[in-house]
Parts: structure tokens; sequence; C-alpha cells
């Protein structure tokens, strides 16, 4: 036995290693690998693997990525015609992408640059020209697109949430899908629903088999009519890695009914993934490869008998099935999940068993409605508002889940998270096998979620509810959050370094950046890009027309290039909205040049609406920018100002009256080099009524929208840091700030936005503490009254 077991790994691993050589061979071929490295300008023939999508957006138009194979190529300048099959990734600008159909070949010019990440992929193509087409895509292709399209022509007159979701459930196409939707799936663990996998195709199968069964086909023919099925289920929603693994493991269920061999699941969930790997190596690397295969598995391994131990405490056959698949697939995914995302859904499991009924026939009736959209478009229609009112239940199960408190829990990233959650859950599961165990198992849950509940409800923590905007402690930098949605936000500037705009973002929950924006390129705001990528999905990404001179421009197209993204230049005008957001760019409105910073001068000067709040991004802009804005009527008021340029003293002297706000915030380090903030500006704010606040003294910053006014929290520093000196500060803040830092700890209650007592609390992120939410305004909240009056401390 045990020699058997070493052959199977050896011969495993022997198989993985030369296929994995086969696959990344051809980069190493001097006849393409010089190309790629002299970065040549080529003429070039692909076939399209995938569906091209936009990837940004601005006043230019679209940067479309296109997965393809390149069979040929040769030199603009010059020479022989090389022959190869490597895998690429173009991009392109042209909006003729958005009609290209997988299988479709093209002949482009592009210039070819190096893979910035190791999944398989040979070369970059930056697609000069609008591309050629050679013939016509593959037949099926065609007749999968005008069912997509028959679809989402179904959907265009349902309401926004579930017209957006029933693409995603039936074909994975989510370009509709609304951003607080997507969010509130992600929040509750609900995401995998839109990325068509297995289930999909279980559901899809299931509903196949069971009217050959009910017509009396016999075990071929019903086999045949499957086969059949999945094949156009894999072409309808394109064959990703999930649906692959699918279809692979159906085609070999549907062989062992044939033959009379149903118990041959785990054996054919094994061997559909080998092959795959065996195919292509770089899906080991996919996370929604990975995912698949383990819900398969725990549904295979972990639902028989899960379900079975319902049904002999006499639950209902169909919530005990429900209940045990949904638990075991999660389950299995669970350590997954929690290494790379940093996170634990706490409120997934259940949200899962209560989407769980709807899926079925949201999927069945919109497949139909997008197999008889050729036929009657009235029908489609009738079929598509049908599968709407499953896909509303979807919608309030994901946005109840993802509004409830402590929904999502902070856990330890990387290897050692994902291990520490599956011991946890393996002793669990041992545990719950014996009952004295399982009673103690029990009471420790309930006595967990008695006691912290009420705690979380009252206190709060951090980020405080309501919150529109955040000024991240980043050091001597800006890092900037606009919420959009629960688990959604725009990032404007990254600060310095990486660890601490990241450490913002996961104390924020913020899983998913439709848009990240760098008003310049100094380190200062550029350097931590990599932190905002880290476990999580960035959109797009918006840079200033002005290119640095820093090497700042050169890092954010590195890491955006190595996640598929080609950064986009922002220009005065440029709106963006998403969710409760609206970003206008309001400068510079031309290139200013002979400055006494042409960089800071030619920032990108944002103002952003989240709800009912204006906010002014400021970024470095210069007194000459400031004037420039003032003086050309921009539309500079808002009820908060990001002070520009960490509040040095070179400022435009009338911007800040100009402006109006309800309050200022400082994005600044302790004890830098510049002497920021200027202790005369700040005197001067403070003296026009205008609440002020200091990443430096005040920690993560928020700005709150209570329903009834404004209102701001404070994080407060980390442990061990000293707020800046005094002599730094107006006297009135001095003697405030000589108070706070007698104090061994934040206070633990003050006054919250409603009148009621918020409770602070020292722990969950490591560092700092979570002060209360202060509103602005003596009796009433200035926002309420429209008036000015001085700020509490």
């Amino acid at each position: 036995m045990a020699l058997r077991l070493v052959v199977s790994v050896l011969l495993g691993a022997g198989c993985g290693a030369a296929t994995t050589a086969a696959h990344t061979y051809p980069a190493q071929l001097e006849t393409l690998a010089n190309p790629i490295r002299q970065h040549r300008l080529v003429h070039a023939e692909l076939t399209v693997t995938g569906d091209p999508h936009a990837i940004a957006g601005s006043a230019f138009g679209s940067t479309w990525l296109v997965p393809a194979t390149m069979t040929s190529f040769e030199s603009v300048a010059g020479g022989p015609t090389v022959r190869a099959h490597a895998a690429v990734i173009g991009f392109g600008n042209d909006p003729t992408w958005r009609s290209v159909l997988p299988g479709q070949r093209l002949a482009v010019t592009a210039r070819l640059t190096p893979p910035q990440r190791a999944d398989g992929t040979v070369a970059v193509l930056s697609i000069t020209e609008s591309p050629r087409r050679i013939g016509r895509p593959p037949w099926y292709q065609l007749v999968a697109a005008r069912l997509r399209g028959g679809l989402q022509a179904a959907c265009r007159g349902l309401p926004a949430a579930p017209g957006g979701l029933l693409p995603g459930l039936v074909d994975g196409d989510t370009s509709r899908l609304d951003p607080i939707v997507h969010a509130d799936f992600t929040a509750a663990g609900m995401t995998h629903l839109t990325a068509v996998s297995g289930s999909n195709l279980a559901v899809v199968l299931g509903f196949v088999l069971l009217a050959a069964r009910w017509a009396r086909a016999g075990p071929r023919v019903a086999a045949l009519v499957g086969a059949a099925t999945t094949v156009g289920f894999v072409v309808l929603v394109r064959p990703d890695p999930s649906v692959l693994r699918a279809a692979l493991m159906g085609g070999l269920g549907l062989l062992a009914l044939a033959l009379h061999r149903p118990r041959a699941a785990v054996p054919g969930l094994a061997a559909s993934v080998l092959l795959l790997l065996l195919a292509d190596p770089a899906l080991a690397l996919r996370l929604g490869f990975v995912l698949s295969a383990l819900a398969t598995l725990g549904l295979l391994l972990f639902a028989p008998a899960w379900r079975d131990a319902l049904r002999r405490r006499h639950v209902p056959r169909g919530i005990a099935e429900v209940v045990a698949v949904s638990t075991a697939a999660h389950v299995a995914c669970a350590p997954v999940i929690a290494g790379f995302s940093g996170t634990v859904g706490l409120l997934a499991m259940p949200a899962n068993v209560l989407a769980e009924p709807a899926v079925a026939p949201a999927t069945v009736l919109g497949l139909a409605a997008a197999v008889v959209s050729p036929i009657s478009p009235t029908a489609a229609h009738a079929l598509a508002w049908l599968a709407a009112w499953p896909c509303r239940w979807l919608v309030l199960v994901a946005h109840t889940t993802a509004g409830a408190p402590a929904a999502v829990a902070p856990w330890p990233v990387g290897v050692l998270g994902a291990v520490l959650l599956a011991a946890i859950l393996v002793a669990a599961i041992a545990l719950a096998g014996h009952r004295t165990a399982r009673r103690l198992l029990l009471v420790l849950v309930i006595c967990v979620i008695v006691g912290a509940a009420p705690v979380r409800w009252v206190a709060g923590g951090w980020p405080p509810d309501r919150w529109v905007f955040v000024a991240c402690d980043v050091g001597q930098g800006d890092g900037l959050v606009l919420r959009v949605a629960p688990g959604q936000a725009v990032v404007i500037d990254s600060g310095p370094e990486p660890t601490a705009i990241d450490g913002c973002l996961r104390r924020l929950g913020i899983r998913s950046v439709p848009l990240l924006v760098f008003t310049h390129d100094d380190a200062d705001h550029v350097s931590g890009v990599a932190g905002v990528f880290d476990g999580r999905r960035v959109g797009a990404i918006g840079v200033s027309r002005f290119r640095g001179t820093g090497g700042g421009r050169a890092r954010i197209e590195r890491v955006a290039g190595a996640h598929g993204l080609r950064p986009f230049p922002v220009p005065a005008g440029w709106h963006y909205r998403a969710g409760m957001l609206a970003v206008t760019a309001l400068g510079p409105p031309e290139p200013m040049t002979g400055t006494e910073s042409d960089t800071n001068n030619n920032c990108v000067v944002l103002r952003a609406v989240v709800g009912s709040v204006s906010i002014l991004l400021t970024g470095d802009a210069g007194p000459e920018l400031q004037q420039e804005l003032r003086v050309d009527g921009a539309p500079l008021h808002a009820d908060v100002l990001k002070v520009p340029h960490h509040g040095s003293k070179h400022q435009d002297p009338g911007f800040v009256a100009a402006v109006a706000p309800e309050v200022a915030v400082v994005s600044v380090g302790v004890d830098n080099d510049y002497g920021h903030p200027n202790p005369g500006l700040l005197s001067r704010i403070s003296a026009a009524g205008i609440r002020v606040l200091r990443t430096d003294r005040d920690g993560d910053v928020a700005v709150v929208d209570t329903g009834h006014g404004l209102a701001v929290a404070r994080r407060g520093p980390p442990p061990g840091r000293q707020p800046p000196a005094d002599r730094a500060l107006p006297p009135a803040m001095a003697r405030r700030a000589g108070r706070s830092s007698r104090r061994r700890r934040c206070p633990r209650t003050g006054p919250s936005a409603a009148g009621a007592s918020v409770a602070g609390r020292t722990g969950g992120v490591a560092g700092g503490c979570d002060a209360p939410i202060t509103p602005l305004g003596s009796a009433v909240s200035i926002r309420a009254g429209r008036r000015r009056a001085r700020m509490g401390p």
C-alpha cells in the first residue's frame, strides 16, 4: 500500500513537471524570447481564446484585455515569419474589441513585452491598431453569442438588481451587475453564484436527466442527452477553469452512469482535476479552479453523511439536503478563502443555506429564456420575468447578510491562516461526533454570539456605521478611501509603502476597489500601490496626465501590468459613478509648466459626492493650481476638504474660503522633515470655525453621514506612537493634545452622532483604538442648520 502511494505521488509529480516544461518551452526559444526582451513591434496572428473585457474607462475610451494564442509573428522592420503556439494577453483601445468572439482569428500590429506573472502567459501584446479579422469565428461561438445577447435583451426591462444578476447566474456575464449587489454578494460569501461552475452545471444536468427519466429514457440515452447538454453549457458560458473541471467531471459521471458505475464520483473528480492540470498546469494558480475542486470534494465526502445525520434527527429531507450541501461546500472552501482574503465570513453559511432554494429555479428559467430568445423574444422576456423573482430573493439575502454586524471577521492571511482554519474545522468536525463535546461546542458558540453580538451592535467598533470617507494613517503621504458599497470603495493614492494602506483597507473591510486614482507620481502617493492589490480586485487605475520624473509612474505601470491593467490619464471634466459615489475631475484644466513644482500643480483634483456628502480631494495641489481653479470658477465648495499638500505653508490665500468646508483633514506623517502641517495654516482654518483632523495625531479619520448631519470618528494612533510636539499646534489644540497624551487609553464612551453613548475599544486590528463618533457643532449638527459654529474637541 505504501509503495503504491509513493509510486502514485512520483508519477503525478513527474507528469506535472513534464507538462509544465512543455508549456513553458516556447518562452525559452530564442526566436520568441529575443523579440519579447527587445520589446519589438511585430505583425502577429492571434486566435482569441476568451471574451475581451473592458478593464478601464476614461474620456479616451476603454482598454480591452484579450486572452489569445499567438500562432505566428514577424517584425515590422522586416525578417522571417516565426511560427509559434504561445499563450498571450493583448491590450487594445479599439471599440471593435467589444464584438470579437472566442475562436476568432485576427491579424494585429502590437509591441511584445515580457509577462508580469508566472501564469503560463508567454508575452503581453500592446496592440496599436484596429484588429483585422481573418475568417469567421466557429459556428457554435456565434450561436452562443446570440443566446447570451438574447438573455441580456430579455433582462433589459427588469429592475436593475435582479436584471443584472440573472445573466451572471446563467452564463457568468456580470457586465450589468449592480456594484452594490456585487459588494453585497462578496460580503455575504455568495460570489460563487455568479462565477459559473459545477453547481450551475449540476442544476442544468439534474433538470435534463430528470426530464429524461420522466420520458422513460434508458441510461445510455440519458447519458447521451446529458453529454450534449454539457457541451452546449460549456460553449454558452465559455470554458473557464471551473466550468471545464465541472464538465469533465460531469462527462466522467455520465460515463459511469452509462456503464452502470454510479459510485465512481470521487475517482472521477480526481481524474478530471489531473487531466485538466496535465493539459494546463497554470490552472493550479487560479483560485476559481481550486475552490471549484474543493467544493465538489466537500459535496462528495461530507454532504451525504451530514444529510443522513440530519435525517436521523427528523429534519425534513429537502431542508437536510440544502443544509448539508451548503455547509459541506463552505467548510471545504473556507480555509483557502480565509488564507487568500484574510477574512472569514461568519454568516456565509446561513446565507448560502437561505439562498440555495432560489438558485435552481433562477438558473433553469434563465437558461430557458436564453434558449428561446432567438425564436420568441416575448417568451424569453416572460421567462426572464419569472426568473427575476428568485433573483430578488438572492439580492435580499445578500443585502441583509452584508449589512449585519460582524458578517465578516479578520483572519491571518496566507498559508498560516489557511492551515489554522483548516485545523480548527477538522477539530470541530471530529468533536461533533461526541455528544458531550458537541454540547460543549454548542454552548461555547452560543456564549460567544450572545456575549459579542450586543457589544458589536452597540459599540459599533471600526469602521463606524454610515462612514463615507476615510483618510488612512499611512504616514507622510496620502491614502484616501471613498465608500461605494459594503466591502467596496474607490481609493485615491496609496501612501509611501504597501503595509499601511493595506492595513487601513482591511480594517474597513474593503475587498473590491473598482477604481484606484493616483493624483500624481510622487513616491508618498504611489509607492504603496501593491498594498491596494493585496487580496483585492482592482477594476481600473487612473493617473495624472503629467508624467513625473521620480519613477513613480513606472512603479504604477509595473504593478498594474502584473494584474492585467493599464493606467489611463484622468482629464479635467472626467466623470465616474458607482453605487452611492460620483466623482468629477476638476483639474488641472490645462497642463501647467514653469511653476514652483510642475508635478504638484498638475496633480488630479477630484470632487466626490458620497450620498449627500461632498468631498474635495486636492492631492498636493500647489498655490498656482489652487488659484487657477478658484479664478476659473470650478465648483470647489465641499463639506469636507483634504487639505492640499499635507498642510504645507504654500497655499493660495483664498482657496480654503472658496471651498468653505465643515471638516478639514490633513494627511501627514509624525515628525516629518517638511514642517507639515504649517501651524499658521491650521490656525487660520480653525479660526474660520472649521473642524481640523490630522492622521498623525488622530490615526485613521472617518467622516460619517448620520442622516441628520456630518460627524467624525478617529481611530487613534497605534500604541507607542507619540503625537506630534505641542509646539507644532495652535495653543488651543496643543492643550487638548496634551490632555489626550496623558491618557493611557482612548475614552471608553463619548457622544455619538445620534446622541447615544458609543463605546470605544482597544484591540481588533493590532494597534490603535476606536474613538467615539463626534458630531459636528454643539447642540445641532452643522449640516442640519447650515450654520457655522465652533467645533467641539
